[in-house]
């Protein structure tokens, strides 16, 4: 009669190392099931709504609560939107935007990186606190202290510009008294002012990554360079850069995400959605979607077009990531 531990035996022996392997193969993605199902839950299911109601025409909250039926409409909401005129102005909009702020966003980090690297252990861990203040800070907070900053009549700004001699004041921009000026009143001023605030929320994440790449770029690599007489800017773009290239080229996917999708700070400047001029594809989604009357379905498609346009972009340049580091 065989016994237990025979058939064991005879179990273990018939497991052939291939079935074995696939059995350990199953293991990483049965843990990843747990966050796989809150991603689903709490990213990939809202996304299928917003999809599902850019289909429809939705003007109203009791259609949202299914009080009423939903009219399809297909593609309509998208042909009206890419057919609008003004949607172009509003793209326009947003890709400079964006392509400014990951510019400013990335040469400041790494200029502050940089520096950390080369102060002492106490003095980087000090200004990397204080640097990372400004990471920390909600974007909420942060914008309406730069809203005060600006503010026409008791802010620093103006406060600083009144400060000026009449004549040197009047000399370079043609009025001495600053009191009640609109600092965002003027779109092209205030995509400057919302640039400053976006860049400044911004770099220090920028800052503290590269600032870790540093760290694992071997020092014997840079001496070499410099006793072989490469200056300062030959070494970082010779020798740092082309280490830290997936670095860099994490950082400005992300910072291209974020800059796309800007809202909270806009929407804050501007005090909501009255100044068309200043537009991008986020606040115009938000407009179309809740300023009455509401168009759920032209929101809807607004924001599916804008994570289309992300997902072109990122596809994009990771694949050119991607091919640089197979050719070298």
């Amino acid at each position: 009669m065989t016994t237990l531990t025979e058939a064991t035996s005879e179990a273990a022996a018939r497991e052939t190392p291939a079935r074995r392997r696939r059995r350990v193969d199953r293991l990483p993605y049965l843990l990843l099931l747990p966050c796989l199902a809150i991603i689903g839950v709490l990213l990939l299911w809202p996304l299928g709504q917003v999809v599902m109601m850019s289909f429809y025409k939705l003007d109203s909250v009791r259609q949202l609560r299914g009080d009423r039926e939903w009219p399809w409409v297909g593609l309509a909401n998208y042909a009206q939107i890419l057919g609008d005129p003004f949607f172009r102005t509003v793209l326009r909009n947003t890709v400079l935007f964006a392509v400014a702020n990951v510019v400013l966003t990335m040469i400041l980090g790494t200029l502050v990186g940089l520096l950390l690297n080369r102060l002492g252990k106490k003095m980087a861990t000090f200004v990397a606190s204080c640097v990372m203040l400004a990471w920390a800070t909600p974007a909420l907070t942060g914008t309406i202290v730069w809203k005060w900053i600006f503010d026409d009549t008791s802010g620093l700004v103006t406060w600083l510009f009144n400060k000026l001699p009449d004549g040197l004041s009047t000399a370079l921009f043609g009025r001495s008294d600053w009191t009640g000026y609109g600092w965002f009143n003027d779109p092209l001023l205030f995509f400057a002012i919302l640039t400053l605030v976006v860049v400044w929320h911004s770099f220090p994440f920028i800052a503290v990554s590269v600032l870790a790449g540093l760290k694992s770029v071997p020092s014997e690599l840079q001496e070499a360079a410099r006793v072989d007489g490469a200056g300062p800017w030959r070494v970082f773009w010779s020798v740092t850069f082309p280490m830290l290239r997936p670095v860099f080229g994490i950082l400005v996917v992300l910072s291209t995400i974020w800059d796309f999708k800007v809202f909270t700070q806009q929407f804050v400047l501007a005090g909501g959605t009255q100044d068309r001029s200043t537009f991008m594809l986020s606040i115009y989604s938000y407009a179309e979607a809740f300023s009455p009357p509401p168009k759920y379905g032209l929101g809807s498609s607004i924001a599916v077009i804008l994570t289309l346009i992300l997902l072109v972009v990122t596809g994009v340049y990771v694949r050119m990531v991607l091919r640089q580091e197979d050719e070298s």
